[in-house]
């Protein structure tokens, strides 16, 4: 107890533990604070009900969010895109309990509009303040990294250009000289391997970073042995970390630790999330555009002779290959092993079938698929068999977009490459912009795709 009580009094020396408790429960406790205040404006008593509103939101939007280091924009999307999820929730919640008639809804609806306001205002003030708060106080940690190379550059250049980090970087240790590293003279090289052991005790280091290559595991041993003299964090920083990390994480086999490279992120609770989202929404969709899905099947029927759906072989969730639905719009249904891509003006084009190309129209039988588990609503476009047999080939990487299952609209899409993709480099960022869906995934990204694929379907003429 005597123990731990020190320690409690012991001022904070992780850096990250400040910036990481003030992401953790900035959000969370500004959503509860803005009921309260609310709640006091509009002349409310705080009673029980309050209370438990108050801890059923806090559970909602706890942990919150890591923005601090993020663009501000990106700051106020996920702000507006987080209150409509917890909104969202709460009313439907509300509703089905009645718990909502417990208080007025001028407050509810109030506290709604004003939360993604608060949150981003909260966040420029935190983003303000921690830095300097850091330097005020005894949270700033050095470090030192062992391995003048690419992946310790890449470290160094971090902590300076972080300042959320609080990391005051002292230098590189290598038992290369600086004239065979081609390090600059303002460079902080510190010494050798074999003199960091000393430099740590006498400067009283918080951290080491040990960036070098896994071929020198002896070294890497004996470097540690020595280091067990001192009271120093030591952090490991393998060089497979050059590679383009997909989703990539720590894991255990059997207590044996591994790293994941690349995965998907939808393994474990975060696939049930991703499920749950694709049924619910393809639900409530379905039932909204009935109407228009008998429209558009007329349409279909009536332009040229052949079927209303078009059954297309596409590659799915793990590379397996699975049917996709679409409307018609071509007076040709090629699904062999070579299948020409769709052009402007092409002449296979009907022109009802132009016209539900251009507003999306084709591609709402595709909620089918996503109610049978072959599709998400959102995650990379699926291209026919042919197409990614061609670009497997000519792209790096391309297959790994098949670590998820394929969404009617995706990443790639919201960012202009909807439609035909006639070069090899289009292709390439429509692959790039796949990828990094895949590394940043959460439930408010797929809805901010969702809602960026409504405004831009309205607007854009890239798709035919």
């Amino acid at each position: 107890m005597l123990a731990r009580l020190e320690a409690q009094r012991t001022p904070l020396k992780n850096n990250a533990t400040l910036s990481g408790m003030v992401e953790t429960f900035l959000d969370p406790v500004m959503v509860i604070v803005t009921l309260l205040g609310l709640a006091i404006a509009f002349d409310e008593k705080i009673d029980g009900d309050y209370v438990i509103l108050a801890l059923i939101a806090f559970s909602l939007s706890f942990p919150g969010n890591s923005l601090l280091s993020d663009p501000m924009r990106f700051v106020a999307r996920e702000s507006f895109l987080n209150t409509m999820i917890l909104a969202g929730i709460l009313l439907l919640l509300g509703y089905a309990t009645g718990y909502s008639a417990y208080f007025p809804t001028e407050l509810l609806f109030t506290w709604f509009a004003s939360l993604p306001f608060v949150l981003f205002a909260s966040h420029a003030a935190a983003r303000f303040t921690i830095p300097r708060v850091i330097s005020m106080s005894d949270a700033e940690v050095s470090a030192v990294v062992c391995g003048f190379n690419d992946i310790g550059a890449q470290l160094s250049s971090h902590f300076s250009n972080n300042k959320f980090l609080g990391v005051k970087f002292l230098g590189f240790f290598d038992d290369r000289s600086r004239e065979r590293l081609a390090a600059s003279e303002d460079a902080p090289l510190l010494g050798a391997l074999n003199q960091l052991a000393q430099y740590v005790k006498t400067h009283h280091v918080d951290r080491i970073y040990l960036a070098l290559p896994m071929a020198t595991q002896p070294r890497i041993l004996a470097l540690l042995d020595e280091l067990k003299d001192t009271t120093a964090s030591i952090y490991f920083v393998p060089d497979i970390f050059v590679t383009d990390l997909i989703q990539g994480r720590t894991e255990s086999v059997g207590g044996m630790p591994v790293v994941a490279v690349c995965d998907t992120p939808f393994s474990g609770f975060n696939g049930i999330v991703k499920r749950m989202e694709d049924i619910v929404l393809s639900i409530l969709i379905l039932m909204l555009i009935s109407p228009i899905l008998l429209v558009v099947a007329i349409g279909v029927w009536r332009s040229s002779p052949g079927p209303i759906v078009f059954k297309q072989r596409r590659y799915g969730l793990d590379g397996k290959e699975i049917t996709v639905y679409k409307f018609r719009s071509m007076t040709t249904t090629d699904n062999g092993a070579v299948v020409k891509q769709a052009t402007r003006n092409d002449q296979r084009i009907t022109p009802f079938g132009a016209y539900i190309r251009k507003t999306s129209l084709d591609e709402l039988p595709q909620f089918i698929n996503v109610l049978q588990g072959r599709m998400s609503i959102v995650g990379p476009r699926p291209h026919a068999v042919a197409h990614n047999e061609q670009y497997r080939k000519l792209i790096k990487g391309y297959m790994v977009r098949h670590k998820v299952k394929p969404g009617i609209t995706g990443w790639a899409q919201v960012n202009g490459y909807r439609g035909e993709t006639e070069t090899v480099d289009k292709m390439q960022k429509r692959i790039e912009y796949d990828l990094e869906y895949l590394r940043n995934w959460s439930p408010g990204l797929d809805l901010w795709i969702i809602i960026k694929t409504a405004l831009l379907v309205a607007k854009d003429d890239t798709a035919f």
